[in-house]
């Protein structure tokens, strides 16, 4: 049973919720979506069941990704949502948790307060923050303490993170709001603009994670889709090339490159000498997108490489991060 003091750790993603519990590790994995009925204002179906529905509801069910480029875009539905699944993960308890919530590096005080408002709102006795890079860092199993510098480009859904951590803290970070979603945009339109179709998010989700690249694969792949022809209105069926997604992808990834180039710039030699010698780690469900490691590593002439489970880098290190709620450094959670 929970008590008090019960410790949950919140990677609140644009693009799905984790939840870890000390002691239990991560035991949630949902999408972050909301169904909601207009009529009633009601919310009908949260997570799975809510990314089911995308494109598929009637009129008076709408389907909401509440949180935007990394922050929260409508706050009533996104403390309808934590709500949801703090209950589904904690049942009926007597004690509130306490909860530490991932945030990008970039937000503003006012969209931290935001966080953990609608975290207290939702349920926790006490919420905290940690930026996302820290978190991935620590979930990637790095020592942060140390004296040396750890670079970490974290792709999630809405942003990009590039950070350099040392002694615990971020010297120099870059938060843009690119990253998997907009590789979803890009598609869309690339398919639009050179095959007259139009395809909802869903599919371009697919084509990205099955044969989608921004490096040549040494086997071009492809796959069929249907979508809505534009000069009939009627369904049509496509074959998509892994050479057209690249070129698809190419525009979007070079925001990615330009930063992490950015923040190597502005980092101190001896940092970049640590990184030059150590590497760097990519993390998120962005990161596993083929060949994004291989491009980052020619583009910028250092070794990079894609952490063990990158998808719950964050998570876990937010799960690592609570043993520590009370005594943890300002610099690596706010309040």
């Amino acid at each position: 049973m929970f008590g008090y003091g019960q410790d949950i750790g919140i990677d609140l993603g644009t693009a799905s919720v984790l939840v870890y519990v000390k002691g239990k590790g991560i035991v949630l994995n949902e999408p972050s979506v909301v169904a909601l009925d207009r009529t009633t204002n009601k919310v009908t179906k949260v997570g799975e069941e809510a990314q089911r529905m995308l494109g598929r509801t009637p009129g008076n069910i709408v389907a909401i990704r509440p949180l935007r480029d990394g922050v929260i875009s409508d706050y009533e539905i996104t403390e309808k949502m934590l709500k949801h699944f703090l209950k589904k993960v904690c049942g009926k308890r007597i004690f509130k948790p306490r909860v530490v919530v991932c945030v990008p590096s970039g937000v503003t005080e006012v969209e931290e307060r935001a966080v953990i408002d609608a975290a207290e709102q939702a349920g926790a006795s006490k919420a905290k923050l940690i930026e996302e890079p820290i978190a991935a860092a620590i979930g990637a199993g790095v020592d942060i303490s140390k004296p040396y510098g750890t670079m970490i480009v974290d792709i999630g859904g809405g942003t990009t993170d590039v950070a350099v951590i040392s002694l615990g803290g971020i010297v120099v970070s870059n938060s843009i709001k690119v990253a998997g979603d907009k590789f979803d945009e890009a598609i869309v339109r690339y398919v639009r603009k050179k095959h007259n179709i139009m395809i909802g998010e869903r599919t371009a989700e697919i084509l990205k994670t099955q044969i989608g690249c921004v490096y040549p694969r040494p086997e071009v792949l492809s796959m069929e889709i249907r979508g809505r022809s534009l000069l009939s209105g009627l369904p049509e069926t496509v074959v998509i090339t892994s050479t057209e997604l690249m070129e698809a992808l190419a525009e979007t990834v070079r925001y990615i490159v330009e930063a992490t180039h950015n923040v190597l710039e502005r980092t101190p030699p001896e940092l970049v000498g640590d990184i030059s010698d150590r590497g760097i780690i990519l993390t998120g469900g962005g990161s596993l997108i083929y060949g994004l490691d291989q491009l980052l590593s020619k583009e910028l002439g250092i070794n990079v490489r894609i952490a063990d489970d990158p998808i719950s880098c964050v998570a876990i290190g937010t799960g690592k991060a609570l043993e520590h709620f009370d005594y943890m450094h300002d610099s690596i959670v706010r309040r």
